[in-house]
């Protein structure tokens, strides 16, 4: 008996396209920005996996190479994820051989997280894959759309900072791993105690 074929990376590429040309094609600008997100990264992913480096390594190594010697709060603040996250893959990269990890005040809970030779060395190798991948993401792109979706793009992140900024509702905002965990888990709770219930 033949095993049913597996989707591909090209078949799921395909239909999120169908999805967009012809199914929605003006569905909600958000789910288009998710979308086209993940395909960079997916795209980004392919070629860093040639170096065996991971897309959430990346993101830290592209901070230090700017700014190298920050604080795990730091790095956790600027690549937008939780320090948990951080933490692990932090521990991750030193295992590797990118990062090191020091502390280089008074304060013992701080710890500084910097480049080795090795993670230096990374960004020029990686650095002109993730150019690879913007020019293919805009093959065929008049440079004034380019211009004008950069443009478009910066206000909509302004006006969605400015939201967050401004809000005063408590539910507003971003809950903690932990929180949001419990959060899950109360509302659970509160459906299986409704069904028992009926």
């Amino acid at each position: 008996m033949k095993k049913p074929k597996r989707p591909t990376n090209g078949n799921a590429t395909a239909s999120i396209l169908r999805h967009w040309q012809k199914a929605v094609p003006n569905d909600r600008l958000a789910h288009l920005v998710k979308d086209t997100t993940r395909a960079f990264i997916r795209a980004l992913q392919m070629r860093l996996t040639q170096h065996s480096v991971s897309f959430g390594h990346w993101a830290f190594l592209r901070i230090l190479w700017e700014t190298d010697g920050l604080t795990q709060r730091e790095l956790s603040e600027q690549a937008g994820v939780m320090e948990p996250t951080t933490f692990s893959a932090i521990k991750a990269m030193e295992k590797l051989g990118y990062v090191m990890r020091k502390q280089v005040s008074a304060d013992k809970r701080k710890m500084y997280v910097y480049l080795t030779p090795k993670g230096r060395l990374l960004k020029s190798k990686l650095v002109p894959l993730a150019e690879a991948v913007n020019s293919v993401g805009i093959r065929g792109v008049k440079p004034s759309d380019i211009t004008a979706t950069r443009r478009t793009m910066l206000a909509i992140l302004e006006n969605l900072a400015r939201d967050e900024m401004e809000s005063s509702n408590a539910q507003h905002r971003i809950p903690s791993t932990r929180e949001l965990s419990r959060l899950v888990s109360d509302a659970g709770k509160g459906r299986v105690a409704a069904k028992r219930r009926a």
